[in-house]
């Protein structure tokens, strides 16, 4: 089921509303009580926020406007990243708020970014493509340690591992096996990829991302068949898809 990407941006709006009815209720206590704060400073401060907020807002639109035409530009993706960064905790905060689950707000998220990735149409060879994945797929009967050497994968057929290398290699992409947040930057760094497939939770992928920075990542969210972190499952057809958007623009 396709993820809706309204939700996240819907609540990127609303945490900015809240965020401008904090300031404007500082706003009136200061103006209508003797406080001790100086007048000049006050102002400045005031301005800054504006400005802040302005660009929030500016980052929200372009979003929206990106997803609408389909089409992003440099400029807005700038914007929106400045406001995804400064908003994303009390987006999910907001959430929250409105009883919805932490889940479906980050899968949104998640949702959001593919479809900015997707719509920028790049071009980027196979072989400087990244495929990272949890160590959770790998079934947790087996013996061969795969996190240092994918290769180490006997392809039984107990998990997924062997068909994902093999559709790395029929690519001529990278894989590799992260066992948390620290080890895949590190993977990263080492590796040097111009643009990333990721396998994970909603929460690993929603963080990678975000840690990503400018560098184009499309997540692909895993099966948990038997709860988080145990025997988890991906759909090869979606990992081959992101591959294909990456790789063919």
């Amino acid at each position: 089921m396709e993820t809706k990407k309204r939700i996240y941006v819907g609540l990127l709006g609303a945490s900015l509303l809240f965020i401008i009815i904090i300031i404007a209720l500082l706003w009136y206590l200061v103006d209508n009580k003797q406080l001790l704060f100086n007048q000049v400073l006050l102002t400045f401060i005031i301005a800054l926020a504006v400005m802040i907020l302005a660009l929030l807002g500016i980052g929200i639109t372009s979003i929206v406007i990106m997803i609408i035409r389909g089409k992003p530009s440099p400029f807005m993706e700038t914007l929106s990243r400045f406001s995804n960064d400064v908003l994303f905790p009390l987006t999910v905060l907001t959430g929250k708020i409105f009883g919805l689950d932490r889940e479906k707000i980050l899968a949104s998220f998640i949702a959001v970014n593919n479809f900015l990735v997707s719509s920028k149409n790049i071009f980027i060879r196979p072989e400087k493509v990244l495929i990272l994945l949890p160590h959770c797929i790998q079934n947790s009967d087996c013996s061969h340690k795969i996190t240092d050497n994918i290769n180490n994968c006997k392809n039984c057929g107990k998990c997924k591992i062997g068909e994902l290398r093999e559709l790395a290699a029929k690519y001529g992409a990278s894989i590799r096996v992260a066992t948390g947040g620290t080890l895949a930057r590190k993977l990263t760094k080492e590796i040097r990829p111009q643009a990333i497939v990721a396998v994970a939770c909603e929460r690993d992928l929603s963080s990678g991302i975000q840690d990503s920075g400018t560098l184009p990542v499309i997540g692909v969210l895993n099966c948990r068949p038997n709860g988080p972190c145990v025997n988890t499952d991906v759909s090869l057809p979606e990992v081959e898809k992101a591959i294909k958007t990456i790789c063919h623009g």
